[in-house]
């Protein structure tokens, strides 16, 4: 198709001379170019297909980017991106060296903070717009979050913060869930709008002006009338979470009414308050695939457009293998029960969910509750599972240590997605969790390498009396080895492949076993075999066990999927120097950097960790015990 509106638009200006009929092409054009674009890349596509109409809006009314916009999470911005001079790169997004799927300053003046995670926005929207006043700079400050996002507690304590201020923050309320009765909603409408009129604000205004000048008691006055008018307002309203906050409110408004949208931001932009506009849309919108199962098409892989099909793989996923395993320790033990925040189908729990409903527990997008949640089930006699992605249990380190391990409650932690996560960059890199975790007393860590490894530790996990981490990897599970069947002994790993009269053994954590094996066979082939030790456990470690281990090589290459500072394969380095072994010793781990975006293998290429890498690093640890350097 030949986008000839959206190939016109090169900025936000360009959309503001288009008339009422050509906007509704826009927004089918823009429409086709998003789903045409995520069906070959894959990414985020019932919520960018539900706010076209609102980011149109937004950007006929406002002055990008002297007004600002931030987007909570950012997965919704894909029209924004093609409104704001990024249409011809916009075939590249997702991708390496490409558009990112998220807000991203680099990448334009538009773009003012970078977001990737939840319910993070108000805060953000409410710091800039403080900053531009403190400097006496102008421009609007406009926050844009989901009903979804508004369950995590920090939007919460931003609305607290801001609803105190006089300041003109602006919150879009982008609902796309919430069901409000037509009488209800009908009169809500109505009287939204009739107290946004110009004619009511200037009034309103030179009322508190004029109180203000009284003597003595203009202040005390004020804050009396402020709770007289809130009375009156309740007496017609039905309590309002955002009022009570402080927040001037409009809403419900149909977030696909162009000209309705226009006509209240309008009134909205010349006001010197903080308001809440709260915007009905629904996800998925001109693509009936997703209007059907917007859960679905979220986030997804490049699918057939015609019937929404996506690419199968004849493997089993790290994901699926948990989906599995915990369906099975469930049927066997009514004990156990399993959390998630807001990604049940992400974290594989939708089977669970399913089977047993009542033991299901979704605590929307608030992972720092779900944590403290779990150590509520776990203090009361039950064995809680919580399914994470490593990315967002970054917002629960508190949590794990003073609600969970400080009081060693037996909750296990599967935290999906870490090491490296592809193509949504850097926000969303799983990295982080061991060198967070390690020094946590009490906390078992471990690093399956296959599904039946996976299934072995979370048996063994629910036996524990304390808190356990699983963590994993997104990507595919490997093909079983006689090595991963083996029990598990705490503090050890085993061997995956041990060759005869090999000087060499790479140690690693789980998530690497596969680069690893390939980087194995590579150097057997060419006459240079290497034994893997999988480590399973991070913590607690066995060191004299390890030592045993490792005592009968010259060489020692440690890989893992995780930080190099803080973590196991630093820390081993160390074990194996302070006991003055003789052996020769590197880590490959990720380095202090943010890793962009980009598929798996081009994020471990990038940083040193791809087969080839380590196959190399073995053969410059060999070159040095044949050059006879000092051990």
């Amino acid at each position: 198709m030949n986008h000839s509106l959206l190939s016109r638009i090169r900025t936000p200006d360009d959309v503001k001379a288009l008339s009422p009929a050509e906007l509704q092409n826009l927004a089918k054009e823009i429409r086709t170019r998003i789903i045409d674009v995520v069906g070959s890349n894959g990414g985020h596509l019932a919520s960018n297909l539900g706010v076209v109409e609102l980011t149109i809006a937004l950007h006929r009314v406002f002055n990008s980017p002297l007004d600002s916009f931030i987007w909570d999470v950012g997965h919704q911005c894909y029209t924004h991106k093609l409104l704001t001079g990024r249409s011809d790169a916009f075939h590249t997004i997702r991708k390496k060296d490409g558009l990112s799927g998220f807000p991203k300053k680099e990448e334009s003046p538009h773009d003012v903070f970078d977001t990737g995670h939840s319910s993070t926005s108000i805060s953000a929207a409410y710091g800039l717009l403080k900053a531009r006043r403190l400097q006496g700079l102008e421009g609007k400050v406009v926050a844009i979050i989901g009903d979804g996002a508004l369950t995590g507690g920090m939007a919460l304590e931003a609305l607290s913060h801001a609803g105190q201020d006089t300041e003109n923050l602006i919150v879009i309320l982008n609902d796309n869930k919430m069901s409000i009765s037509e009488n209800t909603g009908a009169l809500s409408e109505y009287l939204s709008r009739l107290t946004m009129g110009s004619w009511y604000q200037r009034f309103r205004d030179h009322v508190d002006r004029a109180v203000l000048r009284i003597p003595f008691i203009g202040s005390a006055m004020t804050r009396f009338i402020q709770r007289i008018k809130r009375a009156l307002k309740g007496l017609v309203f039905n309590d309002n979470l955002f009022v009570d906050l402080g927040f001037d409110y409009v809403g419900p408004l149909n977030g696909h009414n162009i000209e309705e949208l226009e006509k209240v931001l309008r009134n909205v932009r010349a006001l010197s308050r903080p308001v809440v506009v709260h915007v009905m849309t629904q996800k998925g919108r001109g693509y009936s695939l997703a209007e059907n199962d917007p859960a679905t098409f979220h986030g997804i892989g490049p699918f057939c457009i015609s019937d929404g099909t996506v690419e199968k793989f004849h493997t089993t996923s790290f994901t699926e293998a948990f989906s599995s395993a915990i369906v099975q320790c469930a049927s066997r033990d009514k004990r156990v029960v399993a959390i998630t925040a807001a990604m049940a189908k992400g974290t594989g729990l939708a089977a669970f969910q399913h089977r047993f409903p009542d033991r299901f527990f979704d605590t929307g997008i608030a992972e720092q509750h779900a944590v403290t949640f779990a150590g509520g089930l776990a203090a009361g006699g039950l064995r809680p599972v919580i399914a994470i992605y490593s990315t967002f249990m970054q917002r629960s380190v508190d949590q794990l240590i003073h609600d969970v391990a400080l009081q060693g409650l037996p909750v296990v932690c599967m935290l999906d997605r870490s090491g490296a996560v592809p193509d949504d960059g850097e926000t969303h890199q799983g990295l982080y969790d061991l060198a967070l975790f390690r020094p946590v007393p009490g906390l078992t860590i471990l690093c399956p390498a296959s599904a039946v490894e996976l299934s072995l530790m979370l048996e063994w996990a629910l036996e524990q009396d304390g808190p356990v981490i699983i963590r994993y990897p997104k990507s595919a599970t490997p093909t079983e080895e006689e090595g991963f069947c083996q029990p598990l002994e705490p503090g050890t790993g085993v061997f995956i492949h041990e060759r005869t009269g090999s000087d060499t053994v790479v140690v690693c954590t789980g998530g690497m076993y596969s680069e690893v094996l390939e980087a194995s066979n590579s150097l057997a082939r060419s006459g240079n075999p290497v034994d893997i030790y999988n480590l399973r456990f991070v913590k607690p470690l066995d060191e004299a066990r390890f030592l045993e281990v490792v005592n009968n090589y010259r060489v020692v290459l440690f890989v893992e999927d995780g930080m190099r500072t803080g973590g196991i394969g630093e820390y081993l380095e160390s074990v194996i120097t302070r006991n003055k072994l003789p052996a020769i010793t590197s880590v490959l781990a990720f380095e202090e950097v943010f890793y962009p975006q980009g598929s798996r293998a081009e994020i471990l290429a990038s940083s040193g960790l791809s087969p080839a890498h380590i196959a190399d690093a073995v053969r410059r640890l060999r070159e040095r015990v044949c050059q006879g350097f000092p051990l």
